[in-house]
């Protein structure tokens, strides 16, 4: 399975089947990713490999270990090495081809966004708004 960030600069490939996916909802990922959640998965070190754009890479590690590795053209988070684990964290965003993979664990779900919570009367569309005006109306 192949993937790269949002401009293309970072590629990477995966050699293995992509295991199920986790979500985090800790204040530094949501940080990180300007989303409620994180949406990744681990795969093992032999079975991952650079593409490209491994050099534009740059890093911003916190005194605890969180560490954000992203790509220094575009911002998106991109995979790294989970310390002496022998695995690589990937951000499930990043995949170009759809995985048979699902969400199986929410992490960190006490300090989850208040704003996430979803109520029954949330809208849903299967595409965008068709415009910014329609879109404003929903909010």
């Amino acid at each position: 399975m192949k993937g790269q960030c949002l401009c293309g600069t970072v590629k990477f490939y995966i050699e293995e089947e992509i295991r199920n996916l986790y979500q985090c909802h800790c204040s530094l990922c949501r940080k990180a990713t300007g989303a409620a959640a994180n949406a990744a998965t681990f795969v093992q070190a032999n079975a991952f490999r650079w593409l490209s754009g491994e050099n534009d890479i740059r890093i911003f590690k916190r005194h605890s270990g969180f560490r954000n590795d992203f790509c220094s053209v575009c911002g998106s988070p991109v995979p790294n090495s989970l310390r002496d684990s022998g695995m690589v964290w990937v951000p499930a965003g990043l995949l170009d081809e759809p995985a048979a993979s699902r969400i199986s664990v929410h992490l960190h779900t006490k300090s989850a966004a208040t704003w996430e919570r979803e109520s029954i009367q949330c809208v849903r569309l299967d595409e965008g708004p068709e415009s910014l005006e329609s879109l404003k109306k929903l909010l």
